[in-house]
């Protein structure tokens, strides 16, 4: 395992997962994901783990619901969407449906300007996977342009505090 000492950067997704072993063995199927580290309890489930996928660090743990550390399986879902850039954004998709995920949005070109995706791996957790399809990133006024274009010249309205 690679040296993690003084590597963790400013922000790190820690994500609970039922299952935390076969979520690591997913995780380098689908994504190439690198262990780092793995720290096992007394009951076999892991109290810690930290692998890399692609240079960023992802660190998980299996659920306990006796300490209140709940799975997006166990809560019916989760609000969060791990976000991965690829050089190939539909292959990538293909690799992690091939490892077990479900495709939830297929990979289009985004009017952002990526070519984007969306799977759900078996733990429950989203993952936004792209790749640029230009070789600039655009503008605030293009994209703007360009969601409104989207949305059909449609704007939502502010939503009442």
């Amino acid at each position: 395992m690679t040296e993690i000492a003084n590597a963790t950067p400013t922000l790190t997704p820690h994500i609970v997962c039922a299952g935390a072993a076969d979520a690591i063995d997913f995780y380098k199927n689908a994504f190439g994901a690198e262990e780092l580290i793995r720290i096992p309890g007394e009951d076999g489930k892991l109290m810690h783990a930290a692998l890399s996928i692609d240079g960023a660090m992802l660190m998980l743990v299996d659920e306990n619901k006796n300490w209140g550390i709940q799975s997006p399986l166990s809560l019916g879902g989760s609000p969060v969407t791990l976000h991965l850039n690829v050089p190939k954004a539909d292959a990538a998709i293909d690799r992690a449906v091939a490892a077990g995920a479900t495709v939830t949005m297929p990979a289009h070109d985004a009017f952002w300007g990526d070519r984007y995706g969306q799977v759900k791996d078996p733990f429950g957790h989203s993952w936004s996977i792209a790749h640029p399809l230009r070789d600039r990133v655009m503008s605030e006024d293009e994209l703007r342009a360009a969601a409104l274009d989207g949305a059909c010249g449609q704007v939502a309205e502010p939503t009442p505090a």
